[in-house]
């Protein structure tokens, strides 16, 4: 499992949302978003670029911390 801390989340709906992004990037499956934490974690069935998750997360209005 890879761990990516967020920031920006502030409610379920931001969890909903990194989470929902996340799921659409191929090869990103098991994601769980901790809201207290300010993290998301994931599976990778095959190698992802991690420029791509970071771009797909700014887009959907958060960053990486």
């Amino acid at each position: 499992m890879k761990t990516l801390k967020i920031k920006g989340m502030s409610c379920q709906h931001c969890v909903k949302s990194v989470k929902k992004t996340l799921e659409e990037i191929d090869g990103i499956t098991e994601v769980a978003v901790d809201l207290a934490k300010g993290e998301a974690t994931f599976r990778e069935t095959s190698p992802v670029d991690g420029e791509l998750i970071r771009e797909r997360i700014q887009k959907a209005g958060y960053e990486l911390g």
